[in-house]
């Protein structure tokens, strides 16, 4: 009989980097707060959007300072990578309801976000890449 298990023991990764990326995701959920009752009435499907992004960046930030496991920080990775890449759209191209954001580049709370976002992004990646190395 094997002794090999079904349920593969997760990949933890316990760095310094951990705080960081549990700090920046927060910074990023928070940031999206104030806007997301104006956008729920000018623009409600990036309201909800906002609404998604908010809990899920909650969601991962626990999972992330919980348990440290790979699949959180991937995801994170993703998310506000992702997240970024579509503030730089609504910046280029006119999106529905939100005409008025193109080339609107330095609003404060959407420098917030995509700094914070991409700080996410860069972290994760970071603390992924030193666990392929360690």
């Amino acid at each position: 009989m094997s002794t090999t298990s079904l349920h593969p023991t997760p990949t933890i990764i316990d760095s310094t980097l951990r705080v960081a990326v549990v700090a920046a995701i927060g910074v990023a959920a928070v940031a999206h707060v104030p806007v997301i009752a104006p956008h729920l009435k000018e623009a409600p499907y990036m309201g909800v959007l906002f609404v998604v992004f908010t809990g899920v960046c909650v969601a991962l930030g626990v999972a992330i300072a919980a348990t440290g496991q790979t699949w959180a920080y991937r995801f994170a990775a993703v998310v506000c990578g992702s997240a970024v890449l579509v503030y730089g759209a609504t910046r280029l191209i006119a999106f529905p309801q939100l005409s008025d954001d193109v080339g609107n580049w330095f609003e404060p709370l959407g420098v917030v976000s995509v700094l914070s976002e991409a700080a996410v992004a860069v972290l994760a990646l970071a603390a992924l890449r030193r666990r392929r190395t360690a």
